[in-house]
């Protein structure tokens, strides 16, 4: 009877143990790729994966969906660097602290390259407006080659992004992913971009539609970044208040277009425009009211919240 005990005792025991491993493998299949190794590729550093408790978990983002095969993003930080395209940066001498933020986040075509003092040269994460894809499309290579590990987000309206090949913008974006298998494509949904005009509509208390608004990729990259990362650090971006104050200042619209259009005077000119204008310091005042309920601190300049 000792050894039938024994025996029972033993496959018992077995059972616990591939239970236990089940849960493991279950356990870490519903978490993406990258939870085993460092964060985006890094090296192994105080930025590990582990280090920290992550920001809610690690759900998928369902209104961002990869090109070709239609999954969720699978991304979240600790703390994400927000670079501004703005002409506030030239001259702040901010890219070394920008380099240490484990995840670094920036806008459209905005460039790095001869800007690295200024800007950082790492890139996790480009949100990208529908308008601004062409432009991504003339260096594709340098967008979307091998060695390029960054995340793309490109949002836009269902007549650009419709699946059925009648999206121009969506078609261009498939071709690139087909030119470029390893390229990391995501395209907010329909429902995510209903949802962006809704939280427009809830803020501002305007339809987005009938108020002739559109959108800034500033306004779609703050919504995802509230999502994403526990702490967000922005450069470059102005407040809503400082056309009035520093109304002097004349700082380029984009710092990789020394000389040109000024910020301030771009700002007013869509602030006003009828129908099509971004409203930009709408915008900017609605992120300072987010700024009191998330963990977002602004920097070149930074804000002054009531």
């Amino acid at each position: 009877m000792a050894w039938m005990w024994k025996r029972k005792s033993l496959i018992a025991t077995s059972l616990a143990v591939v239970v236990s491993l089940l849960v493991v493998m279950v356990n870490y299949s519903e978490k993406p790729y990258f939870l085993l190794q460092p964060v985006f590729g890094q090296t192994f550093s105080s930025h590990w994966v582990f280090a920290k408790p992550l920001y809610k978990g690690y759900k998928p983002h369902l209104g961002y969906i990869s090109i070709p095969k239609e999954e969720p993003l699978k991304l979240h930080c600790d703390l994400c660097s927000i670079v501004s395209s703005s002409g506030q940066m030239l001259g702040q001498a901010s890219g070394a602290q920008i380099d240490r933020s484990p995840c670094i986040w920036r806008m459209n075509n905005a460039p790095t390259r001869g800007f690295e003092r200024d800007v950082g040269q790492r890139t996790t994460l480009r949100v990208v407006s529908h308008t601004s894809v062409p432009l991504l499309l003339q260096r594709p290579q340098y967008f979307f080659g091998q060695s390029n590990n960054t995340v793309y987000v490109v949002w836009g309206p269902l007549r650009n992004m419709r699946k059925d090949g009648k999206g121009v913008v969506y078609n261009m974006l498939r071709q690139a992913a087909e030119n470029y298998p390893n390229a990391r494509i995501y395209v907010t949904t329909d429902d995510r971009m209903n949802y962006c005009d809704m939280v427009f509509k809830k803020e501002t208390g305007k339809d987005r539609i009938k108020s002739g608004s559109y959108l800034s990729t500033g306004w779609f990259t703050l919504i995802l970044a509230m999502d994403m990362c526990k702490e967000i650090h922005v450069y470059g971006m102005i407040n809503d208040t400082y056309c009035k104050s520093k109304a002097n200042k004349k700082v380029p619209y984009h710092y990789y277009e020394p000389g040109s259009r000024d910020e301030c005077a771009e700002y007013l000119l869509h602030e006003s425009a009828p129908y099509g204008g971004h409203r930009f310091v709408t915008e900017k005042s609605v992120f300072g009211k987010w700024a009191k309920t998330h963990n977002i601190k602004f920097f070149n300049p930074s804000w002054q919240l009531s």
